[in-house]
Parts: structure tokens; C-alpha cells; sequence
């Protein structure tokens, strides 16, 4: 369940991101390509982000030891589901220029979502 976390936030983070990330030279033109395949099925990533951060939020609510992986699903789970639950996009399809105001705003949450992710990846629960 725990790699189910990390995945939904790294491949999440990866979906809100890409506006920044496409700026990497070698490197943005690669991820942009893979982000169009896999933006179909954003929807789904977020559903898993959700249920996995859910999951670990309650438990770890019950606990006491609140861990920031969890927050981060949640919020993942939340942007990349809003267009199903709304019917309003949150996420505007990338343009020319360079990202601004809420775009920018969700593309560094995306970088973060990212690096949380592949944090969660090398530490125990």
C-alpha cells in the first residue's frame, strides 16, 4: 500500500509538474512525451493517491505520527481527480509561454509531489 503512495505521488507529480519539468534540457521533451500517454488515465492515478493517502492518514491520524507523504496524496489525489468530481479543469493544457499564477502554483506542488514520492520510496512505515 505504501508503494501504491509513492507511485501515485511520483507519477502524479510527474502529471502536475510537467510545465516546469518540460523546461529541463534533455530531459523535458522525454517526460512531456510520456506525460501525454499517461494523462488519460490521470484520473485513475488520482483515485489510487487518494485511497492510498486516505488510508495511511486514518492510521496514522489514529497513531498520532502524521507524515507528510500522506498530506501530499491527499492534495495529488484532489488535483488530479477535480475535473470527474467538478466537471471543471484545474489543470489547463500546457501552452507556449511560461507558466503563471495557479499553473505555477501546481506545477511546483507537482515537483514537491515528486520528491516526497521518490523520498517514500527509501523510508520505512
Amino acid at each position: 500500500m505504501a508503494f501504491l503512495l509513492d507511485l501515485a505521488n511520483i507519477l502524479g507529480g510527474l502529471l502536475l509538474g510537467i510545465p516546469l519539468l518540460r523546461r529541463l534540457p534533455n530531459v523535458g521533451g522525454g517526460l512531456e512525451r510520456f506525460t501525454d500517454r499517461v494523462s488519460r488515465w490521470s484520473w485513475l492515478i488520482g483515485i489510487v493517491a487518494l485511497i492510498a493517502a486516505g488510508f495511511f492518514f486514518i492510521v496514522h491520524l489514529i497513531d498520532g505520527d502524521l507524515w507528510h507523504f500522506e498530506v501530499v496524496g491527499l492534495i495529488v489525489g484532489v488535483l488530479l481527480t477535480w475535473d470527474k468530481f467538478t466537471g471543471r479543469k484545474i489543470l489547463d493544457p500546457p501552452g507556449a509561454g511560461e507558466p503563471a499564477g495557479r499553473a505555477l502554483a501546481i506545477a511546483i506542488f507537482g515537483v514537491i509531489a515528486i520528491i516526497v514520492g521518490i523520498q517514500g520510496l527509501f523510508t520505512p512505515n
